[in-house]
């Protein structure tokens, strides 16, 4: 027998579920609802099925192809426009020969459609319609029978008073193919409102089968969570995917799970998901394929699907996520929720009961979302953040995100102009970089592969060598799931902020230069390069003066691949050193966490081994960290200062950079020393602009990261090092009573959420009631009194505004903070009450 499976429905109550598929693809733990439908067919010996489709035909087309998967014949007959239920089935008339059955593809159930055919055949039935009995009948369509069965009378929606009976339609028909001849074809046509009635009153054999067994119709979000909910609880029977433990959890393939003590039942967790130590599965949960959960995360009563990902310690209750979906960190996800396709949800979100979200919209982090989001998108066109391009490894940042960056940039750049590249050991930086290969290469650009090495060494090649641009592809400090790709220009200094704008308009209009055959871009190897990079920085070093001091250094490279560099320069320097944790690609802890235990490390080796101080490099080798000779930590703030105190007593002349946050005791540190101190916007880029202009000799913020520009503009650990070497050379003194003689910093920095709609309005009402006092307006507002400075800048990358003070003390740099906290905080909650008014 065949069967006409109706899958042209829309599904609008559904939404956002159905904006970008038809109803009968919404997915039912884990599959759509209406492959249940077909493993029921099948189950029943009905595998030559004809499948009736209107919104978006080719969505279903794609997915079941011609049945070969399923085991089944499947056929496809398209309405180019609404025909209604027995229209739509009257298109297909002419491959129904024979008693056919009608179902519905977005219906769960698991009815014995045998018994239903039997039925229909004893009875010799003209039509045998499906009846189920249900507690309120109201919302359905009511069939009235006598007691043989045969159809008395219908009533469509009624009211209590018309309610003479509770068995309902479920669409589910037997029919004669002769039935169709009464279907009109220039017009939309329904069979329980239009046909039934119109044979009924005939004198047609009608007859109502009443089913066993489970029937949902999954019309709107409730009844589409409910129906997979009952699923887990084995209300209705399914092929649920996967291998069933514990009676009522279900694992897929390839997942990664811990333990199963993070899992409570009843659940499902599809193939290649990963749950994160510490992640919890709870009840009632539908976890589609290769979703993942990070540390701390909980879902409860809640429908995945696939691919999506939530960040670390976020809580899902009782609601609906699409497909693709990127959720971050600390976001919470309440009751009756709905959000589409491919949204991305912002870090420490709150998204308010019943709230619904279409496709692709993206919330910004820090917001409180209490509206549904349907026609306005949130959508960033920024490509670019404070350090390049950054996003989770195969959630935000694809090798196929990469490849168009990449395509992007080579379409700004000339054809034939050369590229540098660079990566860290891990695996997905090795991905990440293969896929900018190709973009570049596809765009008629030539590569200059480094494979591993420091983005340094990259920076040196680029500025040596002439070469047009770079990139450098390394793992983010505090999670090493993030990818960040950090590109550069002439002369090693970071992207323009137009070069990067025009990165951004060809990627996001998929304006990209795409060469012919042979036109495509080479791949270079270039040789000797560690060795280029070490003679030159040698060259500008006082080789002798270091040789002659006879360091003993206690190194920690942080797995970095500055191990493959460094020994180049401390052998000709004639240090001493002990070495530790060289590159490898084994460790995958956040950076923050392995800089802790490496610093903990040094701290101890550095006295046993009677070394004159310690460094401990970052995973980037950018930024370095010391340890003095009695096993102390230096803080980054007196580093700072310690270079600053050597520079301005070796006779140096020039310029010295900093960002307008860091502390005045700089100004005061250089008082006669006839170095000039300049200024800059709180950001790297304008750092590293600034240094690479004429005269400037030394460039610096608080976090580690220090240039010396005459050899590259650029943050370079191992340049520091060496540099710090050369300026401790003449000095005869150890290093803890150079950081004795230092200033103690005084300089308070505090962060607020600011919602990103009242970061401008901030900004306006603090700078009209500080008009008339003494502001620096370089970046953000500095105000100066008698007492010190504060600064409040917004972050130009996260829901936060950055207030910064500084005292002539301690107390009056936290008194200075309060003020100027309570300030920023009042002119939000004004401002916020405004707008909500």
């Amino acid at each position: 027998m065949k069967a006409v499976v109706m899958a042209g429905g829309e599904g609008t109550r559904l939404r956002p579920l159905t904006s970008n598929q038809p109803k009968p693809m919404v997915p039912i733990v884990g599959k759509p609802c209406m492959e249940h439908i077909l493993e029921l067919l099948r189950e029943h010996g009905m595998t030559d099925v004809i499948v009736t489709v209107a919104f978006l035909p080719q969505a279903i087309r794609s997915y079941f192809g011609e049945g070969d998967t399923l085991g089944m014949s499947i056929g496809y007959s398209v309405e180019e426009s609404p025909l209604g239920t027995a229209g739509s089935v009257r298109l297909a008339a002419k491959q129904l020969d024979e008693t056919f059955l009608v179902i519905s593809g977005d219906a769960l159930c698991d009815v014995d459609l045998s018994a239903l055919v039997a039925f229909h055949r004893e009875r010799g039935a003209a039509v045998t319609i499906g009846l189920k009995s249900v507690d309120n009948p109201l919302e359905f369509g009511i069939v009235v029978t006598d007691d043989e069965g045969r159809i008395e009378r219908f009533l469509e929606k009624p009211s209590w008073g018309q309610v003479f009976s509770d068995t309902i339609n479920t669409g589910i028909y037997v029919l004669e193919p002769e039935v169709l001849k009464h279907v009109p074809t220039d017009r939309p046509y329904d069979f329980s409102k239009e046909l039934f009635p119109y044979l009924l009153e005939m004198g047609r054999p009608l007859y109502g089968y009443v089913m066993d067994g489970y029937w949902q119709d999954v019309g709107d979000l409730d009844q589409y969570r409910q129906a997979n909910f009952d699923a887990l609880e084995q209300k209705v029977r399914l092929n649920i995917p996967g291998i069933r433990i514990r009676g009522n959890v279900w694992l897929g393939e390839g997942v990664e799970l811990a333990n199963l003590d993070q899992v409570q039942g009843p659940a499902l967790i599809g193939n290649y998901c990963r749950i994160a130590p510490g992640a919890r599965v709870g009840e009632y949960s539908v976890l589609s394929n290769t979703v993942t959960l990070r540390e701390r995360t909980r879902t409860m009563r809640s429908v995945v699907d696939a691919s999506t990902h939530i960040g670390r310690s976020s809580l899902i209750e009782g609601a609906i996520l699409g497909r693709s979906c990127d959720i971050r960190a600390h976001v919470r996800i309440h009751e009756g929720v709905a959000i589409g396709d491919e949204v991305t949800i912002g870090a420490e979100s709150v998204i308010m009961p019943g709230v619904r979200i279409y496709p692709y919209k993206e919330v910004e982090s820090g917001s409180l979302i209490h509206e549904s989001l349907i026609w306005e998108s949130r959508a960033s066109t920024r490509l670019f953040g404070r350090d390049g391009v950054a996003g989770l490894v195969n959630v935000d940042l694809t090798p196929e995100v990469a490849v168009r960056i990449a395509a992007a940039l080579g379409t700004a750049l000339k054809r034939d102009a050369r590229v540098v590249a660079s990566r860290e050991s891990a695996p997905a930086c090795r991905m990440i970089k293969r896929a900018m290969i190709t973009g570049f290469t596809s765009a008629g650009l030539e590569v200059a592969d480094l494979r591993v090495l420091p983005a340094a060494v990259a920076r040196h090649l680029l500025k040596s060598e002439g070469y047009e641009a770079g990139f450098h592809v390394g793992t983010g400090q505090a999670d090493p799931e993030v990818v960040q790709i950090r590109f550069f220009e002439q002369p090693g200094s970071p992207l323009s902020p137009a070069l990067q704008k025009e990165i951004e308009k060809n990627f996001t209009r998929g304006e990209l230069r795409r060469v012919g055959f042979t036109d495509i871009g080479t791949i270079t190897y270039p040789a000797r390069v560690r060795e280029t990079y070490a003679q030159d920085l040698l060259g500008g070093l006082d080789v002798d003066a270091i040789r002659a001091r006879g360091f003993r250094v206690v190194v920690d490279y942080g797995f970095s691949a500055a191990s493959f560099v460094l020994p180049l320069l401390l052998g000709p320097l004639g240090v001493e050193a002990v070495s530790a944790h060289g590159f490898t690609t084994e460790r995958s802890d956040p950076g923050s966490a392995l800089l802790r235990e490496a610093i903990g490390q040094v701290k101890q080796l550095v006295p046993a081994v009677g070394a004159d101080l310690g460094v401990v490099l970052d995973r980037a080798a950018e930024r370095v960290y010391l340890v003095d000779e009695q096993g102390r930590e230096i803080p980054v703030e007196q580093t700072l200062l310690l270079f600053l105190r050597l520079i301005g007593s070796n006779g140096r002349r020039g310029k010295l950079a900093f960002p307008i946050t860091v502390t005045s005791q700089v100004d005061r540190l250089l008082e006669g020393s006839g170095l000039e101190v300049v200024r800059t916007p709180a950001s790297l880029a304008d750092l590293t602009k600034a240094a690479a202009e004429d005269g400037v000799i030394f460039a610096g913020a608080v976090g580690g990261g220090y240039v010396f520009p005459e050899f590259l503009p650029a943050y370079d650990a191992i340049a520091s090092l060496c540099k710090l070497l050369e300026l401790l050379a003449p000095v005869r003194r150890p290093l803890s009573e150079l950081i004795a003689d230092l200033p103690a910093p005084t300089l308070v920095h505090r962060q607020l959420p600011c919602p990103w709609a009242l970061k401008g309005v901030l900004m306006r009402v603090l700078t009209e009631r500080l008009r008339d006092r003494e502001l620096d307006l370089l970046d953000g507002i500095k105000v100066f009194d008698e007492r010190g400075w504060a600064q409040v800048l917004p972050d130009p990358d996260e829901p936060l505004v950055h207030i910064y003070a500084e005292g002539r003390t301690e107390e009056d740099s936290k008194a200075l903070e309060a003020e100027y906290r309570q300030m920023v905080e009042e002119i939000m909650e004004t401002e916020s009450a405004a707008t909500t008014a």
